[in-house]
């Protein structure tokens, strides 16, 4: 019972975003895969503005994996020591470029299985990759904004982000999976931000109002 209830609710929500956010598209900026592929791993913790200001100057240099497989480590750390866990992101970036340098012919991968082979990927930062660059949409990919309205509108008891994917993924038809990730990311950041705030006017709320009153912590 409380599978079709939360799967009504979840149907809704997605009705609306789709209307919303027709297009899903991130707003990393980039001009090469392997340019997104790292701004999705800087992004972790992070906010797109951030990485879109340190990353402005930073692509005229770095372009395809084979630049960021022969960069200096000590040099690519220091270029994005702006970003929250620099260190750990710059390591990740730079191995994930030697691997498809060395085994997918410096071409990102299409699949979720070999993207998280590669350092710093996991399942969420997998299928952002697959939706972006190739519009394949294998899996709800779970962010911070995604965790929130997952948990306000009580659509998962989980907190895990995979866990939550999964349990998004079984309310909502796969069809229309390519809308919940950047449609909520889209209305967090512009509608309806984390910190508790009057929010009964905002459209979400106004499809289950008991929403208005809960306001989980995004991490």
């Amino acid at each position: 019972m409380r599978s079709r209830i939360r799967a009504a609710r979840a149907r809704k929500i997605v009705d609306y975003l789709k209307k919303a956010y027709p297009k899903p598209k991130s707003e990393l900026k980039y001009k090469t895969n392997f340019q997104f592929v790292a701004a999705v791993m800087l992004s972790a913790q992070c906010t797109d503005k951030a990485v879109n200001k340190a990353t402005g100057t930073l692509w005229k240099k770095y372009k395809m994996p084979r630049d960021f497989a022969q960069a200096s480590l000590g040099t690519f750390t220091k270029e994005i020591s702006s970003i929250p866990l620099f260190r750990n992101k710059a390591k990740a970036i730079l191995g994930a470029a030697k691997v498809i340098e060395e085994k997918h012919k410096g071409r990102v991968p299409r699949t979720e299985a070999e993207l998280v082979a590669l350092p710093g990927i996991g399942y969420k930062t997998a299928h952002v990759i697959l939706g972006e660059l190739f519009d394949v949409w294998e899996g709800i990919a779970t962010d911070t904004h995604v965790k929130r309205f997952a948990k306000r509108f009580d659509l998962t008891d989980a907190n895990d982000l995979k866990k939550i994917s999964k349990d998004l993924e079984q309310l909502v038809p796969k069809r229309d999976w390519k809308y919940v990730n950047n449609g909520l990311v889209l209305y967090g950041r512009y509608m309806c931000p984390a910190r508790p705030h009057d929010c009964v006017r905002h459209p979400l709320t106004k499809l289950w109002k008991e929403s208005a009153t809960r306001w989980p912590k995004a991490k």
